[in-house]
């Protein structure tokens, strides 16, 4: 029933909008936590995020029963408040009692026990999958077989008091069966499902049922008439519960939204997931975050479908989503994420909704407003099911299979480790400051490989006060860590009114421990890096770049902000014009440090040694030469480019780039006539082209003022500054002819000559 899940990450760089970072002109960047969907990405022990980024202490979670298994698939309470817990691989089932006192109740003959439910007698049933039986223990612990089915896996019980009815949800092919207090069953509805993942029941006796693989929520009525009450964009509707209004909340999850292929064999990883077929697999790492992915804004409410605006949206594309169904038929999605996937549902009161998830077990509480938030995290990597009677609340877990209690008090501290921030490039670290309230230390620690390890620097001396110089050596990465412990009085939130109100609201729901971090920022410094001039490009001859004009408010200009975050736009392209000799450079140049750039260009002469200034001050990547500034030659242009504009004199940097030779031409080819040479009525003229600079690359010519025709040189190419071409003319009629001819450079000069005749 469950799926495997890889959380992968995409980077959203420097500026995501949760986690910010500014910088004002090679000045120090600014690193700052403190919106839900940043502080989640962290790791939370003893400790809540609210839906406004603020980090309290978390609610208590004990350690009740560890079973020793590996994973706990299901559980039930009876009204005794006894706890029963169904497991797998050994197919195991253990009894906790109100005390705390756990023992093992059934050792069944299958892999796994997949659901359990009790009635009011006390009685106990379990389903076992694959090729499971429904297995009824007395409170005394007499075990018997109180249904075989012929299905291969058992995914749902559900218990109706007033028929004395069992009623089972199973796969692979959909059937829900109704079983008497005898043990005798029939099947109550064929769904055309693959699997009945999850059961509940109304008031009224009417059945609830949510499907695999079309993620369907069916109302069944006592004489077996099935009617859809929702078709999810969710493949599984893994959980199911009914409030006193009559709404159904529905936990739907999707591994398709992560891309993640269907498994069609049994195996032991972690997690766990059932296929078309109904074959069970096991993921154990749902939520292991890269450190790349973390400082790029990836997280595990990032992509919250729903998060107190969620009214009316859809759950399409989400990993899972909690729907709920209104008794007027309307649905309303009060929760879901692209990342996370919920495993258990419990609904409190007051339209509460706890969900365990399979991201390092974490249990996010949802208002009936639809803030959700991260209320405890668990040790275990999952958390699988969430139950309770009228006095607690116990969450179970998988990797490894325990019953932990979720307390009604605080802890008196916690912890939150941030994130670990990648600084580029080696970095000053500046000061550490903080918003909160309460009891807040931080400390720090550094190093240069992607993830923490055992040569990163030890963690700093504990920071007592906001402000204060972090101490952890100069280095790439660094991360922080929050130590929370609770207080008998509140201090003042540093905020607005509001946000104090509110913070002392939600510090007084917890026991009044009056502490709470709000947000954290750390500045640094990178250290600076050379600018990089990847190419340069010389364009033809006579095409020349003009800037065009960006008009910007002198305040702005006047504010030394980047105009980009006033929309204005600082890339626009130079116009293209004709300027005759013109030669233009084009240079591809950044800064690693995104420092603003200026540069400098430089010339020589081919064969000489000295460099000579050009243009000086450039703060465009193109510069145009009149084509009369530079005498004809083969030259070699340098381009050098600074970051001294956002750095001071000694620490700026600066680099170079020098370009092919580039042949400066502004002298037309010279152009001989020989003397024509006539026979009958052809006419031969000769015609020598000479450069002292360039390449002679076309020949033309023109019979009295004709077309301009193509012609070859002599030699049959033209490639060299001298090249000869011979003319050829017949003429029709006797008197005085003209034969014009043009030939062009490399330069595009061009150089004209004549010859008049007189034919016979």
């Amino acid at each position: 029933m469950f799926r495997r899940w890889v959380l992968i990450a995409a980077c959203t760089g420097l500026l995501a909008a949760a986690l910010a970072t500014t910088s004002f002109g090679g000045g120090p960047l600014f690193w700052e936590i403190s919106k839900q969907d940043d502080v989640v990405r962290g790791d939370a022990r003893g400790v809540s995020i609210d839906e406004d980024g603020a980090i309290t202490l978390a609610p208590t979670f004990d350690l009740v029963y560890d079973t020793k298994e590996a994973y706990i698939w299901s559980s039930a309470v009876d009204a005794s408040g006894n706890i029963y817990l169904g497991t797998g691989h050994e197919g195991r089932i253990f009894k906790v009692t109100p005390s705390g006192e756990g023992k093992l109740l059934y050792d069944s003959p299958e892999l796994d026990v997949t659901a359990l439910t009790t009635d009011p007698q006390g009685n106990l049933y379990a389903g076992t999958s694959p090729d499971g039986k429904i297995y009824k223990i007395t409170p005394e612990g007499h075990e018997s077989v109180f249904y075989d089915p012929p299905d291969k896996y058992i995914w749902s019980l559900v218990y109706d008091p007033a028929s004395s009815t069992l009623y089972v949800g199973t796969g692979n092919k959909g059937i829900i069966y109704k079983v008497d207090s005898l043990g005798k069953a029939s099947p109550l509805a064929d769904t055309s499902q693959t699997n009945i993942v999850s059961l509940a029941l109304f008031k009224n006796g009417d059945l609830i049922a949510g499907t695999d693989p079309s993620g369907l929520v069916l109302r069944i009525s006592p004489a077996g008439k099935v009617f859809t009450l929702y078709d999810s964009p969710l493949q599984e509707i893994h959980g199911l519960a009914v409030g006193p209004d009559g709404s159904i909340y529905a936990l739907g999850i999707n591994p398709q939204a992560a891309g993640q292929p269907r498994r069609a064999s049994v195996g032991v990883a972690s997690g766990t997931s059932v296929t078309s077929e109904g074959v069970i697999t096991i993921s154990s790492s749902d939520d292991q975050e890269t450190p790349a992915a973390q400082s790029s804004g990836s997280g595990d409410i990032s992509s919250i479908l729903s998060s107190g605006k969620g009214q009316g949206r859809s759950a399409e594309g989400a990993k899972s989503a909690v729907i709920r169904i209104l008794p007027d038929g309307t649905s309303d999605l009060i929760w879901g994420s692209r990342d996370v996937v919920g495993f258990g549902i419990k609904l409190l009161d007051q339209g509460r909704v706890l969900v365990g998830t399979g991201n390092k077990g974490r249990v996010y509480s949802i208002s009936a407003n639809h803030t959700a938030t991260l209320l405890v995290q668990s040790p275990e990597d999952q958390t699988s099911t969430i139950v309770g009677g009228t006095a607690d609340l116990f969450a179970t877990s998988s990797n490894l299979g325990k019953l932990y209690r979720i307390g009604r008090q605080t802890v008196t501290e916690g912890t939150y480790v941030s994130t670990v921030r990648d600084a580029k490039f080696v970095a000053d670290w500046g000061s550490l400051s903080w918003r909160g309230a309460g009891d807040i230390q931080l400390e720090t620690r550094s190093g240069n490989t992607e993830s923490p390890d055992n040569t990163w620097s030890d963690w700093s001396p504990w920071l007592t006060r906001s402000g204060q110089q972090v101490s952890s050596p100069k280095a790439r990465f660094i991360q922080w860590r929050a130590a929370l412990k609770s207080a008998s009085q509140a201090s003042s939130y540093t905020t607005s009114d509001s946000k104090k109100a509110r913070g002392e609201s939600r510090m007084a729901e917890r026991g009044g421990q009056g502490v709470a971090l709000q947000s954290v920022t750390l500045a640094y410094l990178p250290h600076n890096q050379a600018p990089e001039i990847t190419s340069a490009v010389v364009l033809p001859t006579g095409v020349a770049l003009q800037e065009m004009p960006i008009t910007i408010d002198p305040s702005v200009a006047s504010s030394g902000l980047d105009p980009a975050l006033f929309g204005v736009s600082m890339n626009v392209p130079p116009r293209r014009y004709y300027q005759k000799g013109a030669r233009s450079l084009v240079w591809q140049a950044s800064d690693p440090n995104d420092d603003t750039l200026i540069f400098k260009l430089l010339y020589r002469s081919l064969g000489d040694t000295e460099w000579h200034l050009l243009a000086d001050n450039i703060t465009t990547s193109y510069y145009t030469i009149d084509g009369n500034r530079l005498p004809d030659g083969s030259y070699i242009f340098k381009v050098q480019a600074s970051d001294s504009p956002n750095n001071p004199a000694n620490l700026a940097l600066s680099t170079e780039y020098v370009t092919e030779v580039v042949e400066v031409d502004n002298t037309p080819p010279a152009v001989s006539t020989s003397k024509p040479v006539i026979r009958g009525h052809t006419a031969e003229v000769t015609f020598d082209c000479n450069d002292t600079t360039s390449k002679i690359l076309r020949g033309e010519y023109s019979i009295d003022g004709g077309t301009w025709m193509l012609v070859f040189p002599v030699d049959g190419i033209a490639d060299s500054p001298h090249e000869t071409f011979k003319v050829t003319a017949t003429f029709d009629k006797p008197g005085e002819h003209v034969i014009a001819f043009r030939c062009s450079d490399a330069s595009s000069n061009t150089g004209t000559s004549k010859v008049t005749l007189s034919m016979p």
